[in-house]
């Protein structure tokens, strides 16, 4: 009877060492269920961003045929999204209303080929500029030997009246400055051989040169734009915050070359 008594002891002992054991492991190692809840505890939303532009500009903002909004700005800013860690929803706002929107709160930034200006710095604040839309001259795709407006001297080159692309052909003597009231009867005209070339914003070339199936083929646009016509993103004076962080994404997509890259996909 000793002897079992013993026995029996030894038994509830041995079960109470190795059930504490038990309860200290659990005790130090979590369930999944309260690592997954850890895990969502410190996981940050990610932020979105509403964005107006107006879809009217091609190939820098525009609605395809599936009703989406496409172009070099809406590419551009995913990247600038991408790279900075939030996301973004475009908004097709007309550009009449476009500020006054922004000034509201309907949306927290526009991109839609602003140009940076002194007189709207006053207003809004911008990003760091993300392209020159300066002027370029685009010419006929089997003319050679021309990289910029001085090489067309003895030749016509057409421009909308009233721009800037009408002053710097001006500028060129010896060039033969064409003006028109619209620029497409420009690009008509060297289609049809009265002028031997065109000279408008970077986005505008590239929508006749590229992008329009009448004049894909047949036209180029030469050398690298001529004047200085930045463009930027547009914030609320004085909102620090989100212009910091939008200029974080446009620091890291010009470091890594993806805003050449769109580039080439849609201005060149």
């Amino acid at each position: 009877m000793k002897t079992f008594k013993i026995l029996l002891a030894f038994v509830v002992a041995f079960g109470l060492i190795i059930g504490m054991g038990a309860c200290q492991k659990q005790q130090q190692e979590p369930q999944p269920a309260a690592q997954e809840q850890a895990a969502d505890e410190q996981a940050v939303p990610v932020r979105t961003l509403v964005v107006a532009t107006d879809a009217t500009w091609p190939p820098m903002e525009m609605v395809d045929q599936d009703k989406n909004i496409v172009g070099f700005d809406i590419d551009f800013l995913n990247a600038v999204a991408q790279e900075a860690g939030f996301n973004v929803e475009f908004k097709n706002t007309a550009w009449d209303g476009i500020f006054g929107g922004l000034d509201l709160g309907n949306y927290d930034a526009v991109i839609s080929s602003v140009t940076i200006t002194d007189e709207r710095k006053k207003t809004y604040d911008f990003s760091l500029p993300y392209i020159n839309a300066g002027q370029v001259l685009t010419i006929p795709v089997g003319v050679e030997g021309v990289t910029t407006l001085a090489d067309m001297k003895g030749k016509a080159v057409g421009a909308q009246i009233g721009t800037t692309g009408a002053m710097e052909v001006k500028k060129i003597e010896g060039v033969e400055a064409k003006n028109y009231d619209e620029i497409g009867l420009a690009f008509e005209d060297m289609a049809a051989g009265r002028i031997q070339g065109v000279v408008c914003d970077t986005p505008v070339a590239a929508d006749y040169a590229l992008q329009r199936a009448e004049y894909k083929e047949k036209f180029k646009i030469v050398g690298e734009p001529f004047t200085e016509e930045s463009y930027g993103i547009v914030v609320k004076k004085g909102n620090q915050e989100l212009l910091d962080l939008i200029n974080k994404g446009i620091q890291a997509v010009q470091a890594k070359g993806i805003d050449k890259e769109l580039e080439d996909k849609w201005l060149r």
